[in-house]
């Protein structure tokens, strides 16, 4: 196994992830014998109070030395101290580590001690984890491992198909953490356009490019003491990748046309529809970046492999609905509805069935609040053949065909923007459509050229 990544292994119910750890200990001075081991990303050491080791010596700086977490192992710096850092008897400004190296702070020596720790994880008890739900044994072994990783600083990679939660999971993880009163910020890397993605995430100084009026803070500062969700990472250009490596290396950033470096505390979270393992291979996303990023990978399963948990998922999107429409209150669902959606594919994930539950709630509000089965007509992925929907006596023709064109609007905006690569100006030139309606459209069925 590659450094800087975890391993991932099943024994029967169990999962056992491997966790790369560091740890020193102090081989001199008042507290010999002590080990400290590092949590995050950073550890810093010096004599003065807030230091992750603080060593009470006179020889010792006040912020001497840090060590940061790298795709490629462990990095000793020098912060400028007054007495230097030693590494094995040599001063260095900055070199990586190796197990058992001898560290010398001022007159204090440590000792470097690596290791990986097994973390066995059985599947949790709970059928959801924050505002994700399931029951499945594929769902509950996430809900156990991030139980047991969500409260610490570890980066977690979340893979999987569009629509599988992995937003909804990333929020989840950020409300069990020790960060959770702080900022949440997402960058969709997918979504901003290429020439300001840097600004986005590292913010600008005015007058650093044409358009630059005034200073702008970017998600890395906005995060500070939170956490920072990278969004469809895969997605980001192959030349802003070793300035976000650098940034996550040493939490710490320039803003575009600025000199200052700005020192930040954020937890990392990123995510993907693409096999980053394959597109590292491809040459398209560096390896280093995909080190650094997959200390955690957890791949959320699509809709598909875990129909058993339908019916809790109809059921907590309903309760949802409900919660935020005081007109919804009595919806319910009728079993041969239910027993359509457990017959669909759901190519689209829980992201399709919620934009299904949502659309046949408005016209179940029309009748007496149960949706039924005329409510639900189902589609085939895009491009597919269309399963055929069934007529419900008990809507007028008015709202059966309703209905069916709310499915055809949706499938039609789905299929142009999939066409076009997500291009939303493209599509709508080719169907002669004004590109705000289309805009909309995407919008209000929930098909977004991200999503493309």
């Amino acid at each position: 196994m590659s450094r800087g990544t975890s391993a991932q292994t099943r024994h029967g119910a169990r999962r056992v992830v491997e966790l790369p750890r560091l740890a020193l200990v102090i081989l001199s001075g008042n507290d010999r014998g002590a080990e400290f081991v590092m949590e995050g990303d950073r550890l810093q050491i010096g004599k003065a109070e807030g230091n992750d080791v603080v060593l009470a010596h006179q020889t010792v700086s006040r912020t001497h030395c840090e060590i940061l977490r790298e795709g490629r192992g462990y990095l000793l710096r020098d912060l400028g101290s007054t007495n230097g850092t030693l590494l094995d008897g040599a001063e260095i400004r900055e070199a990586f580590l190796r197990p058992g190296a001898v560290v010398t702070v001022g007159e204090i020596e440590l000792k470097v001690r690596t290791f990986s720790e097994k973390i066995e994880v059985l599947p949790s008890e709970q059928t959801r984890f924050g505002a994700v739900v399931g029951r499945s044994q594929p769902m509950r072994e996430i809900f156990g491992l991030m139980e047991r990783l969500a409260p610490s600083d570890a980066t977690v990679l979340l893979g999987g198909e569009t629509g599988t939660g992995k937003d909804a999971m990333a929020r989840a993880i950020h409300q069990a953490s020790g960060r959770s009163e702080r900022p949440f910020v997402v960058v969709d890397c997918g979504a901003v356009v290429a020439n300001l993605v840097e600004s986005e995430l590292f913010g600008h100084e005015k007058g650093a490019f044409t358009g630059a009026g005034e200073r702008r803070h970017g998600a890395f500062e906005l995060a500070h003491g939170g956490t920072l969700f990278l969004d469809e990472i895969g997605e980001l250009p192959l030349d802003l990748q070793p300035k976000l490596l650098r940034a996550l290396e040493q939490r710490s950033f320039r803003r575009v046309g600025g000199s200052r470096e700005i020192a930040v505390d954020i937890r990392v979270i990123a995510a993907t529809k693409r096999n980053l393992a394959v597109e590292v291979d491809r040459g398209k996303f560096r390896e280093d970046l995909y080190f650094r990023l997959a200390v955690v990978p957890v791949e959320m399963p699509p809709l598909r492999e875990r129909k058993e948990d339908l019916p809790l998922l109809v059921e907590h999107l309903i309760d949802d609905l409900i919660s935020k429409d005081p007109d919804a209150t009595g919806l319910r669902i009728a079993q041969a509805a239910l027993d359509a959606l457990a017959g669909h594919d759901w190519p689209g994930n829980v992201r399709e069935l919620r934009n299904v539950l949502s659309r046949a709630a408005f016209l179940a509000q029309t009748s007496d609040g149960e949706i039924r089965l005329g409510h639900v007509p189902m589609s085939a992925p895009v491009g597919g053949t269309a399963m055929a929907p069934a007529f419900d006596p008990g809507l007028s023709y008015r709202d059966t065909k309703a209905a069916f064109e709310q499915e055809f609007e949706r499938r039609y905006v789905a299929w142009l923007l999939e066409r076009h690569e997500g291009n939303i100006s493209a599509a709508a030139r080719a169907a002669d459509m004004d590109r705000k309606y289309l805009h909309k459209l995407a919008k209000k069925h929930g098909v977004h050229p991200s999503d493309g």
